[in-house]
């Protein structure tokens, strides 16, 4: 794959990945939207349907309540001109008219498989006159709604009886659940609609970005890579006047020393950004080889052992004495050297550094590096492996950190399908505790002893 394609799909990775979550969030609010206005029409639904059935069946008993007062006023029975004209009502509403001992005046009767339960409602029934229920029953295997309501008979200012109006409204109910299931469905069908345009707005939205991004990143890479001849050239010329007999002025030896090590902190820094273009477009390959991490893990103390003792740190190796690994060495030892150069930059004099090797697991990687320093605030944790990021801004600076350490520990830990765990308390010190994965069937991987074994 060359390396245009190689930068075309990590870009397509880093940007996919931020459509997705752009339209996941989108289509999350739109979704919350419309379960919400569901919600209310239904609501709204029910209750202009319960209102308004409620006022009919209060309408309806003050008028039988006054036709039943004014029958037992003239004593006329029903076909007194001041009966209420019950063909009048709704085949759905029924009625019960009792007097003041209980004796039945009157009745319109609901049908069968509801008549029993509607008197046993009334027997039972403790609300107060015009207070409309809703009651809902399963009855015969069928779920019913039923509105009841009373009112008296009144007869001058003296109740003479009770009357009793209900109404069957089950196939209103039913229609207003119909109403919502298809404005649900809609409601979906919105959803879907807005979350395939809101993926292929925001697809559209990205496309500057996505240019701008890969320019970018091309600027890094080809920077970081052009950089490296002219510092070599001028750590070059460094060392041949260090080593010019005749160069022996200590004022103009001080500024090479000095230019020097500037450049070998520039040098350090175009290494690690091009390193990180390079995994960025994921242009870094392992070659994995046996070897034993336990002497890996001794050269990188032996390594850091001046920068540990111009600060009086103790550096420990405990655990295993043989690791045997397979694994890029390089890249190993890079993330060895990595922690164990962070612990010692963040440990106060007179502090200790710890590499501990467990007991080797078939197939796994695992290390950990623990420090006497000054430890992590919980609000960094999750900040430490960003690129640039650095905890203590003025120690960084002055033991040389450019805050690409961590994120090259973590790109690294990646290519390996590992992980790393963090354990940090302020004042007391931090332990990174490094696990790998065997990923020998990674297509990133260039098998050294198979490179040797054919010539």
């Amino acid at each position: 794959m060359s390396p245009t394609e190689s930068l075309k799909k990590a870009d397509d990775n880093v940007f996919g990945r931020s459509r997705r979550q752009l339209t996941f969030y989108y289509s999350a609010l739109m979704a919350a939207f419309l379960i919400v206005l569901v919600f209310i029409v239904h609501r709204s639904m029910n209750w202009a349907i319960t209102s308004e059935e409620a006022n009919e069946l209060i309408d309806t008993a003050n008028n039988l309540s006054y036709s039943q007062s004014r029958i037992i006023q003239h004593r006329a029975g029903e076909d007194s001109d001041d009966a209420f004209d019950i063909k009048s009502m709704s085949d759905r509403i029924f009625f019960y008219a009792f007097d003041r001992k209980g004796t039945m005046l009157s009745f319109a009767r609901p049908t069968l498989d509801l008549e029993d339960f509607v008197l046993n409602t009334i027997m039972e029934r403790k609300e107060g006159p015009d207070e409309v229920t809703l009651y809902i029953r399963q009855i015969n295997g069928r779920e019913r709604h039923i509105m009841m309501t009373s009112h008296p008979i009144m007869v001058g200012a003296n109740p003479m009886g009770m009357v009793y109006v209900g109404k069957d409204v089950t196939t209103i109910y039913a229609g207003m659940r119909k109403a919502t299931y298809t404005l649900t469905f809609v409601a979906f069908l919105a959803l879907l609609i807005a979350t395939v345009t809101g993926y292929l707005m925001a697809g559209k939205a990205m496309e500057p970005l996505q240019e701008a991004y890969a320019t970018q990143r091309r600027f890094a890479a080809d920077a970081s890579h052009e950089l490296r001849t002219p510092l070599a050239v001028v750590m070059a010329s460094c060392d041949i006047l260090e080593n010019d007999p005749n160069f022996k002025e200590p004022f103009l030896r001080q500024i090479v020393a000095d230019v020097r090590d500037e450049v070998k902190k520039m040098t350090r820094l175009v290494g690690d950004l091009l390193f990180v273009a390079r995994s960025d477009n994921q242009a870094i390959k392992l070659m994995p080889r046996d070897f034993d991490l336990a002497a890996v893990a001794a050269q990188t103390m032996r390594m850091m052992q001046p920068l540990a003792e111009e600060k009086n740190i103790t550096l420990k190796l405990e655990g295993a004495e043989t690791v045997p690994v397979r694994a890029d060495e390089e890249k190993i030892g890079q993330l060895m050297l990595i922690f164990v150069d962070n612990a010692i930059k963040y440990t106060n004099p007179g502090g200790s550094v710890t590499v501990t090797l467990p007991e080797p697991v078939k197939g796994k990687i695992n290390f950990s590096v623990t420090d006497t320093g000054i430890g992590i605030a919980p609000a960094d944790l999750n900040r430490i492996f960003d690129r640039f990021y650095r905890v203590d801004k003025a120690r960084s600076r002055e033991m040389g950190g450019n805050g690409l350490g961590l994120a090259i520990a973590h790109e690294l830990a990646e290519l390996y399908h590992g992980t790393i765990k963090v354990k940090s308390n302020l004042g007391q010190g931090t332990t990174f505790t490094v696990s790998l994965k065997d990923n020998s069937r990674n297509r990133n991987i260039i098998d050294v002893n198979q490179i040797n074994k054919n010539g």
